[in-house]
């Protein structure tokens, strides 16, 4: 009864799922055919200037020994990586960086198992390695005292393929020292404070280096990947950040979580806890606050909302260790912000990392997104020996933003529309939702692992995302029809699924349905490297 259960919803789901998207592509594509074309110099208008500083004619010389080909601003994760992926390939690599001391944030501390293959990809495997990892196998998820395990499908990967968990700034640090080992990367400490534009064509950046000196850096592509928190992004993108909500962050020491080397998550209200460790003696726990305002750690508030509204949810076998880290007193909070990839075709540079596309961090995507990204951008640069024509680099480059986006839209996605279905609501449909999604995961099969094959980044598929979705939505309408079904239970069902496309369809929407599921039908997706003179060597 139950197989033939799960073999309807999912036929359901993706009957409703190939009707939904065919007016969703249709509907898109004539909007899209009633837009006038995006021309560069129309871009260029509608941008921010604040951080835009434009040369004098004649005054900008991109060649010399003194001129890198790349600049990338930033080196946290992403520019790190890519300052050393660039630097492998024979580039001259020139980043700048804000602070280069240890970081000490409370996201990013996660791991994905798809992002673990992705540094293998690119040959840094190494940098989570003498950082004390924690190897990472799946998650469990708590709900009302009930409690499953979540494995990642690795059988058929490597025995060292897996999640790893770590101290964010620990792992930056490693990363930091990759990139700088290599003889034409050079590491600088600096605060960039504008781009260097030369008739459309960025052609470096005007930065502070340590001692306050004003200099200007010239390169042939300059590459923005300075954070959450970028002040060069207006110039290239049309930022549209959103604060769903804050992670307040704790550190329980000596804490022996329910399940070794496994993330858990706890359905709780009002929004969902996070915890995983982060070193051999230390997990990191994240309470989600939903909305822009926090309690105040300052004058007692948020240890006072913990201890009575958390505290009381946690699984038992943590509840010693999180009062006692609230008593610690070492309580910080975060934003979450989330932002869809709206990149302005720039010549001479680029956006990456989480200046460029910032998803809810619940899932631990960012990382996984960020290096998957340079992958993509790593192949693309490879045939070019010469960078230094920009306009036709840019064209040329148009065809990142598409060959990315099933993995990136994928786990965008996956990101906000789990959230807003962990999250606890007023409206019985949403409540509904939830129930059915912790239930669909305990079925097991392809009900568990497809859905963590999506949150680990192992098969980041944009369908296959949607189906899932919506055979959780129909999973759900199953579970109150029967065994007898009522006019309540079936209003409440038609809202359920109401609710389900008004999670999804949004976020869809907002990475674009035609990149995300027809890339091959996108002119840029087949774009071609620039003839040059000289071949890469």
């Amino acid at each position: 009864m139950e197989l033939q259960l799960l073999g309807y919803c999912i036929s359901a789901a993706l009957v409703i799922t190939v009707v939904a998207f065919y007016g969703f592509f249709v509907k898109q594509r004539r909007n899209s055919n009633d837009k006038p074309d995006s021309t560069a110099s129309r871009i260029r208008h509608d941008r921010a200037t604040v951080s835009t500083v434009t040369a004098d004619a004649g005054s900008v010389n991109v060649t010399g020994d003194s001129v890198a080909d790349v600049i990338i601003v930033g080196a946290g994760v992403a520019g790190s990586a890519l300052a050393y992926t660039l630097g492998k390939d024979n580039r001259r690599v020139h980043v700048i960086e804000r602070d280069l001391s240890e970081p000490d944030r409370i996201v990013g501390e996660l791991l994905q198992p798809g992002g673990y293959l992705k540094l293998l990809e690119l040959g840094i495997e190494d940098c989570v390695e003498e950082i004390d990892a924690q190897r990472v196998y799946g998650y469990a998820l708590f709900k009302d005292g009930k409690r499953i395990r979540l494995a990642y499908p690795l059988e058929k990967f490597d025995t060292d393929v897996s999640g790893r968990s770590f101290h964010n700034g620990r792992f930056i640090q490693r990363m930091r020292e990759k990139a700088d080992s290599l003889p034409n990367v050079r590491l600088e400490q600096g605060s960039v404070v504008s781009l260097v534009e030369e008739n459309g064509t960025v052609k470096g950046v005007r930065y502070k280096n340590k001692a306050g000196e004003e200099l200007t850096a010239f390169a042939s592509l300059t590459i923005v990947c300075d954070g959450c928190f970028s002040n060069l992004r207006r110039s290239l993108c049309n930022p549209q950040v959103e604060v769903p909500s804050c992670f307040v962050g704790l550190v329980l020491e000596n804490c022996n979580l329910p399940y070794e080397n496994h993330g858990h998550v706890v359905l709780a209200d009002p929004s969902p806890i996070l915890m995983y460790p982060i070193s051999s003696t230390e997990v990191r726990c994240l309470v989600d606050v939903p909305g822009q305002k926090v309690p105040s750690i300052a004058n007692g508030e948020m240890e006072n909302y913990l201890k009575t509204v958390v505290a009381p949810q946690m699984p038992h076998e943590v509840y010693d260790s999180f009062i006692a880290a609230i008593d610690k007193g070492n309580i910080k909070s975060m934003p979450n912000r989330s932002m869809p990839a709206s990149p302005y075709p720039t010549p001479g540079a680029l956006l990456m990392g989480d200046a460029f596309n910032m998803r809810h961090p619940l899932t631990g995507g960012g990382m996984t997104v960020a290096l998957s990204d340079i992958v993509v951008l790593r192949n693309l640069l490879r045939p070019l020996r010469d960078l230094s024509d920009g306009p036709s680099l840019c064209k040329y480059l148009e065809s990142f933003y598409t060959l990315r986006k099933p993995v990136a839209s994928t786990i965008n996605t996956l990101a906000g529309a789990l959230y807003k279905v962990f999250c606890s609501s007023k409206d019985d449909a949403r409540n509904a939702m939830r129930d059915a999604c912790f239930e669909y995961l305990s079925l097991g099969g392809m009900c568990t692992s497809g859905p963590v094959s999506l949150l680990s980044g192992l098969n980041p598929r944009p369908l296959t995302l949607v189906c899932h979705f919506f055979a959780v939505a129909v999973y759900g309408v199953m579970r109150l029809l029967i065994p007898f079904p009522s006019p309540k239970r079936m209003w409440l069902g038609a809202r359920l699924i109401s609710g389900a496309s008004g999670i999804i369809f949004p976020i869809i929407k907002a990475e674009g349905v035609r990149q995300m599921f027809f890339p091959a039908t996108v002119p840029a997706y087949y774009r071609a490297p620039p003839v040059q003179e000289t071949k890469w060597s």
